[in-house]
């Protein structure tokens, strides 16, 4: 699944980042990617279950989320090659 958006290891992950990988990943494959991917890309980059992400994390992780699609939303419509 994250072979698909070229994230072969951690390190390609804690560059691109676990919203912005989720967001690519539910672009490609909108049908099989559940919130819980993102929590646990998030657990995994942070070395814990993903489980353990609490209410406030998942809250700022899903406000990141959606702002993160908003202004790619923005960088689309000026210039539709544009992509964070």
């Amino acid at each position: 699944m994250l072979l698909s958006i070229g994230i072969r290891s951690r390190e390609d992950l804690e560059r691109i980042g676990p919203v912005r990988a989720y967001a690519l990943l539910q672009q490609e494959q909108p049908a099989t990617t559940s919130l819980n991917l993102l929590y646990a890309m998030v657990g995994a980059l942070e070395n814990r279950h993903w489980a353990s992400i609490t209410h406030e994390e998942k809250a700022r992780l899903l406000m990141e989320l959606e702002s993160y699609k908003e202004l790619n939303s923005v960088l689309k419509d000026s210039d539709p090659d544009a992509q964070l």
